[in-house]
């Protein structure tokens, strides 16, 4: 029997830097936020190395970067989307450094910026050289566990969003250790991350499987672009999964990409290596199917250094007994970051009332179809802080709440890997249309196993939309349709909620 508990406040599902920047923003409105596992666990912003990308510098300016931001992500980014981020960048990078984030300084006290790939000045505020995410996100940790507003459930997963008759969405069901509790709040955010983890070749947490999205898009929401999906170049190839990953900022500082013979992937120009993500993921990708391998050579570029300016890298590399002082790293592109997502707008206001996405599992028009290096970790801080605040200002909803289907099943591991391996070698860096009907194929064949297993659906969005889209574009590309259109489009993907079951009865009080 699901038992039904009434929070008067805010719920948000997900424990990353966009869910816990949200939180934070509520107060003093009561928030409950639920992760599937304690903080700092299977999230993106902890793995994050990069760091947060705003307009620091005394050469650099918001309407500069808002520029770089455009004009990477293939036709498809906002605007005026763009210049909200860019503009909230310092502002932002201060708050996280008020709070305790101990971002690297300069010998003047000014914070210390990276140059990374196609941002036209160095703007990546880094902590420790390559521990951005998990620095920043214990801070925000630590400042959610000193909040008497914020209530935390580390052993809950959303299996279902809860609407009433209008639609409005009401709350969700949660899942706690075998039992189900539909939470009704007075507003749901979805901070559940991105799909990286439906790919078999991925930097991302395993977990991450995209269920967020599937339960936003049963219940009518407005899913955009899911086909656009950012491929990191260097994933170092050890054979872990998911993969370890070495920073852009290494080929920032001049670290070069080779083939097994030495010769540059890129060419051999002094920038050719920091060219849109997209351009160099193909790269690596063609050379490893090729049987030319790719390496990330930094043994001029950082050398000796390397344990003191990107201490992750080397101990990931050390653990497999590879020294990047003196060897080049094997890498391999391998899913990284989601561009497409649950539509929202800045303050994460999605097509369904009573909704908000945030993060990656959002689409705010801000990435489009290529996203601009670190300006993911800027997005979840900024606009999680913009979407806490909009939540906390709605009021509670009227009407009666219905039950709602039960929850899909899981997939089972052996489907579960199926699926992972259809993704990578279908839905991957390079992508046809023969390839695509094959991973479509796969999991129709899967279906029967857990039939509207919520993994299942998004992966299913995002290859139906690669193959409705007949063009290469950013993260996008087709072999077999090279060209890019003359006229951007978006995918816009929406259903009608289904017919609701009898009002459910069963309340209990927070």
């Amino acid at each position: 029997m699901t038992e039904t508990l009434r929070h008067d406040g805010v719920l948000i599902i997900g424990g990353g830097l966009a869910g816990l920047s949200a939180a934070l923003e509520a107060a003093p409105r009561r928030v409950l936020v639920v992760t599937p596992a304690p903080l700092l666990e299977a999230c993106s912003s902890a793995w994050a190395q990069g760091g947060v990308a705003a307009a620091l510098g005394r050469d650099d300016a918001a309407a500069l970067h808002a520029a770089d931001t455009v004009a990477v992500g293939g036709g498809l980014v906002a605007p005026d989307v763009a210049r909200a981020l860019t503009e909230d960048g310092r502002r932002t990078v201060e708050w996280l450094a008020e709070l305790g984030a101990p971002f690297d300084r300069t010998a003047g006290g000014d914070f210390a910026v990276s140059l990374e790939a196609a941002h036209s000045r160095a703007r990546v505020a880094r902590v420790g050289g390559d521990g951005a995410g998990r620095a920043i996100l214990s801070t925000l940790v630590a400042a959610v566990r000193g909040s008497h507003h914020i209530k935390t459930w580390e052993n809950g997963r959303l299996r279902g969003l809860v609407q009433d008759a209008m639609g409005r969405v009401r709350g969700a069901l949660i899942e706690r250790e075998g039992r189900l509790t539909r939470v009704l709040a007075s507003a749901v955010v979805l901070a559940t991350g991105g799909y990286g983890g439906l790919f078999a070749r991925t930097t991302t947490p395993a977990a991450l499987l995209g269920e967020g999205l599937a339960a936003a898009w049963l219940a009518g929401g407005e899913i955009r672009d899911p086909e656009f999906v950012q491929f990191h170049p260097t994933a170092i190839d050890i054979g872990l999964d998911p993969m370890p990953l070495a920073t852009e900022a290494l080929r920032g500082e001049g670290a070069r990409l080779i083939d097994a013979e030495g010769v540059f992937l890129l060419g051999d120009e002094a920038d050719a290596d920091l060219r849109p993500r997209d351009i160099v993921a193909r790269a690596v990708h063609t050379a490893v199917e090729s049987g030319r391998g790719a390496f990330l050579d930094a043994r001029v570029a950082v050398g000796e250094d390397f344990p003191v300016h990107f201490p992750a890298v080397f101990s990931a590399c050390m653990r497999a007994g590879l020294d990047p002082r003196h060897q080049p790293i094997p890498v391999a592109a391998a899913a990284h970051y989601a561009m497409g997502g649950v539509a929202a707008d800045t303050e994460g206001r999605t097509t369904l009332e009573g909704l908000f996405a945030v993060g990656e599992c959002a689409s705010t028009g801000v990435h489009g179809a290529n996203r601009l290096a670190s300006n993911s970790l800027l997005e979840a801080a900024a606009f999680g802080r913009r979407t806490g605040l909009a939540a906390a200002a709605l009021a509670a909803g009227e009407g009666r709440v219905h039950a709602g289907p039960p929850p899909p099943p899981d997939l089972p591991p052996e489907a579960m890997r199926r699926l992972r391996w259809a993704m990578s070698a279908e839905v991957g860096v390079i992508r046809d249309a023969p390839g695509l009907t094959r991973a479509l194929d796969e999991m129709q064949r899967l279906e029967p196993a857990a039939p509207g297993a919520l993994p299942l659906i998004t992966a299913r969005l995002v290859a139906r939309a690669a193959l409705d889209r007949r063009e290469s574009r950013g993260g996008h590309f087709r072999s077999d349709c090279p060209q890019t259109l003359p006229v951007a489009h978006q995918t816009i993907l929406s259903r009608a909620p289904q017919p609701k079951p009898a009002p459910s009865r069963v309340e209990i009080s927070a």
